[in-house]
């Protein structure tokens, strides 16, 4: 029986993230990760992005990653919304939402999936106090009653067994911790795909985020660093699922002639330089974010939509309120992965979870909106953030996550 302060099953960036996090406070963690060991040069051609916002940054920045994590990122100075939702294929309201506006002057930046796991990994290589496993995953779960001062005993596919005060799951949204304590959820289908791949295009993009909403789910461009000398975005296009197997099959030229149409030459003719993917949508949520010495994060307890860029923001949240509560927690010499202070966490990030778990659907279901009313209703709601004050000024507090 080996012994940790805190294991971590899933080392995907949330979970490589919560590492670094925890390790720059000077916890002693074990990662568990069923993936095999990284090799730098593999996947190379895929230019998968998550948009970090400033609380995020913030996050990273602690941890120590961040300087070397945005060197291949795009900065995102403006999240332009865009309403074509009437008659005309054309823009009938546009919202820009100023970084300047913001007191750090910015939304975030865009990184590259690739990248980001990359920087994480370098960093995490570099800690003593953090042991990464490959190639094993989380066999078993047992805890102590929830009164019992022992550690939680997590058994592994390798036969290793380890004694962990805390247990952090983020193993993802087919979690096998999160199953392994008899955590139920709730997953709902949008009958939604998103393509997802990379453009260039000859309008520059000046760092503005754009999404798009007519009918069908949002259309987002998001700002990345240049490619072969022209300005580059990465496409995130929601759309029914029939459509989204006609757009799949289409071969580049024709894909990309119908993303200039409905970007309503925005960006100029655009030209795909990446493979594309298509991912459904969905939405879940777990019922509870704990269990006796365990901690459910990121995709493990939510998965929403890829709207506003809430996704693994939303993970960097769980991270940073829960090693808050750790840090004060050893400070006061008391059990980092006690009943009470996970139940503190709880009560604090379950109301955020399905606040934003809510209005990220609500926000979809808005965007997927055919009839004319409805389309009409959401020209109003844009028109009302965009021009008063106190409405703009929620907005982008909403949308940075703070």
């Amino acid at each position: 029986m080996q012994e940790t302060e805190i294991l971590i099953a899933g080392g995907g960036i949330a979970g490589l993230s919560a590492a670094a996090r925890l390790a720059a406070d000077g916890h002693q963690i074990v990662i568990v990760d069923p993936a095999p060991k990284d090799t730098p040069d593999t996947a190379t051609t895929d230019l998968r992005t998550t948009a970090f916002l400033k609380p995020g940054i913030d996050t990273l920045t602690y941890a120590g990653v961040w300087d070397d994590m945005q060197q291949s990122g795009a900065q995102l100075r403006v999240m332009r919304i865009v309403d074509a939702g009437g008659a005309e294929r054309t823009p009938r309201e546009t919202a820009d939402f100023d970084g300047a506006e913001t007191s750090d002057g910015y939304f975030g930046w865009n990184i590259t999936n690739i990248a980001a796991k990359a920087a994480l990994l370098r960093k995490i290589a570099t800690l003593d106090n953090v042991r990464l496993m490959n190639d094993c995953k989380v066999t078993g779960y047992r805890a102590p009653t929830p009164a019992g001062p022992g550690p939680a005993i997590i058994t592994l596919s390798n036969g290793q067994k380890f004694a962990a005060s805390l247990v952090l799951a983020a193993d993802g949204r087919n979690s096998t911790l999160r199953d392994l304590a008899g955590i139920r959820f709730n997953r709902w289908s949008y009958e939604q795909d998103a393509l997802v791949f990379a453009v260039s295009h000859d309008t520059p993009h000046d760092n503005i985020s754009t999404e798009i909403h007519r009918s069908g789910g949002p259309l987002t461009l998001v700002p990345m660093p240049d490619h072969n000398g022209k300005a580059c975005s990465s496409v995130v296009w929601m759309v029914p699922h029939a459509r989204a197997q006609t757009l799949a099959a289409m071969d580049d030229a024709a894909l990309a002639r119908e993303l200039t149409t409905e970007t309503m030459n925005l960006f100029g003719p655009v030209d795909i330089v990446t493979p594309r993917a298509v991912w459904p949508m969905v939405a879940q949520i777990a019922h509870r974010l704990t269990a006796p010495r365990l901690a459910l994060i990121a995709e493990t307890a939510h998965v929403v939509p890829p709207i506003g860029a809430q996704g693994l923001n939303m993970s960097l949240h769980d991270i940073e309120t829960l090693a808050k509560q750790i840090d004060l927690a050893k400070l006061e010499n008391r059990d980092i992965g006690s009943d009470a202070l996970l139940h503190r966490w709880e009560r604090r990030q379950w109301p955020k979870t399905v606040g934003r778990v809510g209005g990220i659907d609500l926000l979809n279901r808005a965007a997927m909106a055919e009839p004319k009313f409805l389309r009409d209703l959401r020209y109003s709601g844009l028109c009302a953030i965009n021009h008063i004050g106190p409405l703009r000024r929620l907005a982008i507090k909403a949308g940075i996550g703070k």
